[in-house]
C-alpha cells in the first residue's frame, strides 16, 4: 500500500469535523448554564428563527399572522443552543471546504508555473537552435560551392600540364585523375 496515496490533509479535516460536534455540545451546555450567554447569544437567534418559521407556516396555510407569540425562555434557550451548535458544525465544515479549495488552487497554480517554466526553457532551446542554424547557414554560404572547386582543380591541372609540357617535352604527360 502506498503511503502517499492517502492525503493527510483530508484525515486532518475529518478530525476537525469530529471535534466540532463535541464543541457544539459544549456550547449548548454553556448556553444552559450562563445567563449572559443565554440572554444575549442564544435567545435572539431562537426568537428570530421562531418568528420567521411561524410567519412562513402561516402564509403557506393561507393565514395572515400579524403578531407571532414569542417562545418561552426555556424553549428559546433550547432552540438557540441547537441553532448555535448546528451553526458551529456548519462553520467548521465550511472552513474545511474553503481550506481544501485553497489548497487545490495553490496546487493548480504550482503546476501551471512548472508548465510555464518548462515551456520557457523549450522556447529558449528553440531560439538557441535557430541561432546555431543561422550561423551554420552563413558558414555554408561563405564556403565556395563544389562546382567552383572542381573548376579550380581543372584549371590547376591545365596549368600543371602546360608547365610539364614546357619543361620536359620528351617526357610523356602526367595522367590526370578523373573523378
Amino acid at each position: 500500500m502506498v503511503v502517499g496515496a492517502f492525503p493527510m490533509a483530508k484525515l486532518l479535516y475529518l478530525g476537525i469535523r469530529q471535534i466540532s460536534k463535541p464543541l457544539a455540545n459544549r456550547i449548548k451546555e454553556a448556553a444552559r448554564r450562563s445567563e449572559f450567554f443565554k440572554t444575549y447569544i442564544c435567545l435572539p437567534p431562537a426568537q428570530l428563527y421562531h418568528w420567521v418559521e411561524m410567519r412562513t407556516k402561516m402564509r403557506i396555510m393561507g393565514f395572515n399572522a400579524e403578531a407571532v407569540k414569542p417562545l418561552n425562555e426555556e424553549v428559546a434557550t433550547q432552540l438557540g443552543s441547537e441553532l448555535l451548535g448546528e451553526a458551529t458544525i456548519f462553520v467548521v465544515a465550511g472552513g474545511c471546504l474553503m481550506l481544501e479549495y485553497w489548497r487545490q488552487k495553490v496546487k493548480q497554480r504550482r503546476k501551471e508555473r512548472e508548465k510555464r517554466v518548462a515551456w520557457d526553457s523549450i522556447q529558449d532551446e528553440v531560439n538557441h537552435l535557430e541561432l546555431a542554424l543561422e550561423a551554420l547557414q552563413t558558414q555554408m554560404q561563405a564556403v565556395a560551392p563544389l562546382s567552383a572547386l572542381v573548376e579550380l582543380r581543372e584549371q590547376i591541372e591545365e596549368v600543371r600540364a602546360q608547365l610539364c609540357d614546357r619543361d620536359a617535352p620528351s617526357a610523356p604527360p602526367a595522367p590526370t585523375p578523373k573523378e
